[in-house]
């Protein structure tokens, strides 16, 4: 029997950038949950979708003033195709996106966010490891969130 442990985690554009940029914010924790995941024999999950988007977010000069050299960019993808399942995004994960926008109306922007629920589902991945946890509340019905920095615990209210 499966520990909850060892259930396959897709891991989003954004903790792959947290933990291969040193100066960016959670960096540690990114690094660390990758690592735990994988220590407790968690198959680790990506996309062609979220190969994309790192490079566009690590080569945008507008999100990182001295952009790593494209060739490292294009070394580190590399790696990640040799050390991640690397999801294909076929004719099932459009079909079963088409239907995700009917049961969970998505517009905009947020329809990357679907694609990568579709593609999650398709390959029957539920557990997502995100820092950006609100942009899949809406998919709570078919997808575990596992947020990267825990949210901070409410503040009590002030005595009387």
């Amino acid at each position: 029997m499966a520990t909850m442990a060892a259930e396959p985690v897709f891991v989003d554009t954004n903790v792959l950038v947290y933990a291969h940029v040193a100066e960016a914010p959670w960096h540690q924790e990114a690094q660390e949950a990758i690592a735990d995941h994988e220590a407790a024999g968690a198959p680790l999950w990506i996309s062609r979708q979220v190969l994309r988007e790192y490079m566009v977010s690590l080569t945008r000069p507008q999100q990182f003033p001295i952009p790593p050299e494209l060739t490292t960019v294009v070394a580190q993808v590399q790696q990640f195709q040799q050390r991640f399942h690397v999801a294909n995004e076929g004719p099932e994960v459009t079909t079963r996106l088409l239907a995700l926008l009917l049961e969970v109306p998505t517009r905009g922007r947020r329809i990357h966010d679907a694609n990568i629920v579709a593609t999650m589902l398709v390959y029957g991945v539920r557990r997502l490891l995100t820092n950006n946890t609100d942009d899949f509340v809406r998919f709570a019905a078919f997808i575990e969130v596992i947020p990267l920095v825990p949210p901070p615990a409410s503040e009590p209210p002030p005595s009387a």
